[in-house]
């Protein structure tokens, strides 16, 4: 039997070989990056949902969101610092995504395909029938 503790070309058990540099860190943050892209665009979609009933209430008396009072002022601007932040949010996401895919799309050859059930170990005919 042959363990994959003592593999030749320096990489660790259960690593594959190839995947060194950024290139390992490139599907983490590809999934971290969609997680956060989703996230932030549902988070802007429930803004937008508020946003719109506030105006909504604030107008039953024939009011304006858009007028140049305090008030109106103050409900235009309620969750402004949440809309900029997740917008940041959304575009570092969809970079980290971007950079993700475009390296895994980069090294998609370099690294051979391992089989992530494999334990490393290889059995043969003898080994199975206990010979």
């Amino acid at each position: 039997m042959k363990d994959r503790n003592t593999e030749t070309d320096g990489t660790a058990a259960g690593e594959a070989p190839g995947r060194r540099g950024l290139a390992r860190y490139a599907r983490p943050a590809l999934i971290a990056g969609v997680v956060v892209a989703v996230v932030c665009a549902a988070l802007l979609v429930i803004i937008f949902l508020l946003d719109t009933f506030n105006a909504t209430v604030y107008s039953v008396d024939g009011k304006d969101v858009a007028d140049a009072t305090d008030e109106a002022r103050a409900i235009r601007d309620t969750y402004a610092g949440v809309r900029i932040g997740s917008i940041i949010f959304l575009i570092a996401g969809l970079l980290a995504a971007l950079a993700g895919g475009f390296l895994l799309y980069r090294t998609r050859n370099d690294a051979p395909r391992v089989d992530e059930d494999d334990d490393g170990l290889e059995w043969d005919y003898d080994d199975l029938a206990g010979e």
